[in-house]
């Protein structure tokens, strides 16, 4: 069984206002350096003291109310508020502090600042819908200059979350319509399940908020745990650079220390994405490009066994982690019987035979495709921005661009870096790297295209 990650959930309920007791006791098992990361996040701290405010306000608004209105108090001097938090706000220069406001402006402008500070925050992963996020944030009106409209917007929205508060997470507030849906924020699968549904959508990406169980994670820990030094050695024509690098993203960084390195074999009629991790990985990566005598033979197989058994006699590598479905090499593995290896392979490409095999002779193996891909921007990004530099460039210095329009563009583009297009994918593509084109004349005159960094 794979696990639900936690992480977006998490970084909602800092960003709400959850107590660090709550946020610790709920996620830091499975996501405490999530947790440590926002902690360092200014605009996400600012968010956080914000909506604390925010959800104070709601809570005591009549007792508020009148102590701003009648009392001639401000919030930095009534004891319901954390004093250090608005200081910490001013000295980060977000101006929480009003003149002589009644609850409403107050209400009114913090809704303001977190409206500005939010794109700012950076936290989320570009395939979350961030709109429906930001509604949880903004309540109603308040943005709309009506102050009429805002105030009556504010009272409904009190009186909703103190009629309803044991269904808001944690008794925090959020602009949502509250609903018994259980715990709201237990994991990354429920709460967007629950947000998509509340805008009339559905969320169906269970591979981007599912991860490898433990035991998974432990058996290969414990194989690198039980040698010297390991190599993982990968066919490149029959893995996804997608799905190892989130294998290698998702396991504890300290567990691969014993990790020599990774030889990469690889074929030209595969993607260029392979050349990039040596980028985005601490490890050592060794690529190998092999050249085919034929067309239609590839020579990967056999130039990754006679790799794998150069390591095994001049390197003295007593353990590999191989990194491929194809059948083929149980044959390399059965003829070093002396050497220790871990396979792991992908669902579709891996038959039950092979696996039975694998079984019957104690050779353990796992899936790339347990591991969640949610967090493999990173590379993607790389991907496509690698790829339409190189295209660009390709134009510069020939001067020949082809009958490409742009969505023909957009799909050799994401089609060269084996990445599934959709609508999303499209639009974030033209707003971060299309939309942002820069055209000049260089040195000699000549019309060129550049990406804006």
């Amino acid at each position: 069984m794979r696990e639900l990650t936690k992480a977006i959930a998490a970084q909602t309920a800092y960003l709400i206002g959850v107590r660090n007791d709550f946020l610790d006791m709920n996620y830091k098992y499975e996501c405490g350096d999530v947790i440590e990361e926002i902690r360092k996040n200014d605009t996400a701290t600012a968010i956080r003291i914000l909506c604390q405010i925010r959800t104070t306000m709601l809570q005591y608004y009549e007792s508020i109310g009148s102590r701003l209105k009648y009392d001639l108090k401000n919030i930095d001097t009534i004891e319901l508020f954390n004093s250090d938090n608005i200081r910490w706000l001013t000295a980060h220069n977000i101006p929480v502090l009003l003149v002589n406001s009644t609850i409403d402006d107050y209400i009114i402008h913090i809704n303001k600042l977190l409206n500005d500070l939010f794109p700012q925050c950076g936290i989320y992963p570009e395939w979350v819908n961030i709109s429906y996020i930001r509604d949880l944030f903004i309540m109603p009106y308040t943005l709309s200059g009506n102050y009429e409209k805002a105030a009556k917007a504010i009272w409904d929205e009190k009186n909703k979350f103190l009629q309803n508060q044991s269904f808001y997470p944690y008794q925090m507030y959020i602009h949502w319509q509250p609903t018994d849906c259980g715990y709201f924020l237990s994991t990354d699968r429920k709460f967007l399940t629950v947000l998509y549904r509340l805008h009339d959508d559905e969320f169906y990406d269970n591979n981007k908020v599912m991860d490898a169980n433990s035991d998974i994670k432990n058996n290969i820990y414990q194989f690198i745990d039980e040698h010297d030094s390991v190599v993982i050695a990968v066919d490149c024509e029959n893995s996804d650079v997608y799905k190892l690098y989130s294998v290698l993203h998702n396991l504890n960084p300290e567990k691969l220390e014993k990790i020599k390195k990774i030889i990469l074999y690889d074929d030209y009629h595969t993607t260029n994405v392979w050349k990039l991790l040596e980028k985005l990985i601490d490890i050592q990566i060794e690529y190998n490009c092999v050249e085919r005598v034929t067309d239609g033979k590839s020579l990967v197989d056999i130039y990754m066994t006679a790799g794998v058994c150069r390591e095994v006699y001049e390197n003295h590598i007593d353990a590999f982690i191989l990194v491929s479905s194809d059948s083929d090499f149980w044959g390399l593995i059965s003829s070093l019987s002396h050497i220790d290896f871990l396979v792991m392979v992908e669902y579709e490409k891996c038959g039950e035979k092979i696996k039975q095999t694998f079984r019957e002779n104690g050779i353990y193996y796992c899936s790339i495709d347990d591991f969640c891909r949610g967090n493999i921007e990173h590379i993607k990004n790389l991907a496509l921005k690698t790829e339409l530099n190189e295209r660009l460039n390709t134009f510069n210095t020939t001067g020949i661009w082809g009958n490409l329009d742009v969505s023909e563009l957009i799909y050799e583009v994401f089609k060269a870096c084996r990445i599934e297009l959709n609508k999303e994918e499209e639009q974030n593509f033209k707003r971060r790297y299309l939309e942002k084109l820069r055209f000049g004349i260089d040195k000699d005159g000549k019309f060129n295209i550049s990406l804006s960094e």
